[in-house]
């Protein structure tokens, strides 16, 4: 442990999660994309869930306050407010306490709709709202093949893992 605090750390990993549940009418926003299929994510701000997850493994990569806390559910001003907005506030506060992106690496449980037809948009999408290429950018989708919330179309789970270095 002292050898690892005497050097300074020029890499941290940063984990995120988040979870919406579906429900029927209004837009999907997944990956800061609207998919027109009939049903929403629901949650106080748009609720795009991929989004939230690389918001929070990129706070938490640069050891900065959680997504609730920067963006509090309880206040007026983030009701409907857009995801991509508030991963690209996140990232910045991220450049300026020193660290940059390496990678992410993103995982949506979702059993429709797939998001192989809109992956590449989404990829491209994160890719802007953070600037960075597009190859730093991982995801993948995955269903519940039928069993629990996600199968049964209930809920929409992501991850992320998100590797920082120093600027």
């Amino acid at each position: 442990m002292d050898r690892i605090q005497t050097q300074q750390v020029s890499m941290r990993v940063g984990l995120g999660y988040d979870s919406h549940r579906i429900e029927a009418g209004g837009l999907m926003i997944l990956g800061g994309v609207v998919i027109e299929q009939g049903h929403h994510f629901v949650g106080h701000s748009d609720a795009d869930v991929l989004l939230h997850a690389i918001t929070d493994a990129l706070l938490s990569g640069a050891g900065l306050p959680d997504i609730g806390q920067l963006f509090p559910n309880d206040l007026e001003e983030n009701r409907g407010r857009d995801s991509a907005e508030m991963l690209g506030l996140a990232m910045a506060k991220v450049r300026q306490t020193g660290w940059d992106l390496v990678n992410l690496d993103c995982v949506v449980l979702l059993e429709r709709p797939k998001i192989s037809p809109v992956k590449s948009q989404m990829i491209s999408r994160i890719a802007a709202i953070l600037g960075v290429p597009e190859p730093l950018v991982g995801l993948k989708g995955k269903t519940g093949e039928g069993v629990g919330e996600v199968g049964r179309g209930e809920l929409a789970v992501a991850h992320c893992v998100a590797l920082l270095c120093k600027a």
